[in-house]
């Protein structure tokens, strides 16, 4: 039974007061990182003016969790916990059925919390097909359980439950945790005990090479790298602040990995990597594939569409991302997702400056690096 407190006291009335406020902000203020790009920019593709190839024919298909996409793409988990939130997530789990895309709930603490609330995370009825991925705090999840956190990914029929790392976040709101130790010891039981993958994902700070390396060294195997140059939740959480809060949001404005840049030094580590943060058109969704990932997720450009033409616009959204990828696919030599995998990429001087931090915690037995291995000629292995 809910106590209606959470563990900081504050009321499940004022959690839900929260969701409303992130949405009412997402869709209203300046909540991108200021000052950081996502570094896709100091990302060069090869450009082919003899393709050979016929844009209809391009295929970007792919699997994710056993199950066929039409594309590459996941809407990446928002909200949940009100009425509003309730028809955002239904309207937008819609969408993702349509297109054959996967779709992931926001954090549904709210809902351990008030099982009213339960209601505004059931969209399996709306997306019956496609991947669909439940989500708690890693920080929650370490006090819970096994059977809890398996229970959340049940009541929603999930496919997987992303598990979000977000001290950043947590340091910046007034009612949020200080406390992330437990962390690696939850995720090696939660891998080894819950039914369902489990998928680790930062909230736009990016995932560093040593973080990687613990997180496969756990048994994860699926990460978003959710890196900085998107929403920052630093920034949403400071519009929400206190004195105190505004200040060290101020100071922490651009905190984090860019989003390329957390693709280049996780390569190499046998990790399915999801590519999220500042993710905003085609020729990016080309460019985070070559550099290694498997899926490109998005969230803010995906509601703000559907905040301004519903359901048609936001399902537009994602359907000028898929034709801007088989722009850039054909414009590349590609006829799939594989023969991308392995497209040349040039790295600007700022990314491989990050790809360097990476490339030090290699030792002498690791593989070798995705450009290395396109250098040589090497294949990926089939998607």
């Amino acid at each position: 039974m809910s106590t209606g407190r959470t563990s900081h006291g504050a009321s499940n009335a004022a959690l839900r007061d929260r969701k409303r406020s992130h949405l009412d902000l997402c869709r209203t203020e300046a909540v991108e990182h200021a000052g950081k790009t996502t570094l896709f920019e100091d990302v060069e593709l090869i450009h082919n003016a003899l393709p050979e190839l016929a844009l209809d024919d391009l295929d970007v298909a792919t699997t994710f969790l056993g199950k066929r996409l039409r594309a590459p793409l996941l809407i990446t988990g928002m909200t949940g916990g009100t009425e509003e939130a309730g028809r955002v997530n239904r309207d937008l789990a819609m969408v993702a059925e349509r297109a054959g895309i996967a779709f992931g709930l926001g954090s549904q603490r709210v809902m351990q919390r008030d099982p009213a609330t339960a209601s505004t995370f059931a969209v399996r009825d709306a997306a019956p097909s496609v991947p669909l991925l439940a989500n708690l705090g890693l920080t929650q999840a370490a006090r819970q359980p096994s059977a809890a956190v398996a229970a959340l990914a049940e009541a929603v029929a999930a496919d997987a439950v992303c598990l979000h790392l977000n001290p950043a976040q947590e340091l910046v709101q007034p009612e949020g945790d200080r406390d992330f130790r437990g962390g690696l010891a939850a995720l090696r039981r939660l891998c080894r005990e819950l039914p369902v993958p489990v998928i680790v994902k930062e909230t736009g700070c990016g995932i560093s090479r040593a973080v990687g390396e613990a997180l496969r060294d756990a048994g994860v195997r699926h990460v978003d790298v959710s890196g900085a140059g998107g929403t920052s939740w630093v920034r949403v959480e400071a519009l929400r602040a206190d004195a105190d809060g505004r200040a060290l949001g101020g100071a922490l404005a651009g905190w984090g990995i860019p989003t390329a840049a957390s693709l280049a030094m996780l390569d190499g580590l046998q990790l399915e990597l999801i590519a999220s943060g500042g993710v905003r058109n085609g020729l990016e969704v080309a460019k985070a594939l070559a550099l290694g990932a498997h899926l490109c997720g998005a969230a803010l450009p995906v509601f703000r569409a559907y905040e301004v033409g519903g359901v048609a616009a936001a399902a537009a959204w994602i359907d000028g991302l898929c034709h801007e990828l088989r722009a850039v696919m054909l414009l590349t030599g590609a006829a799939t997702l594989d023969d991308l995998a392995r497209q040349p990429v040039l790295l600007g001087p700022r990314l491989s400056a990050w790809a360097r931090v990476g490339r030090r915690h290699h030792s002498d037995h690791d593989e070798e690096t995705h450009a290395e291995r396109q250098l040589h000629g090497h294949r990926r292995t089939s998607r």
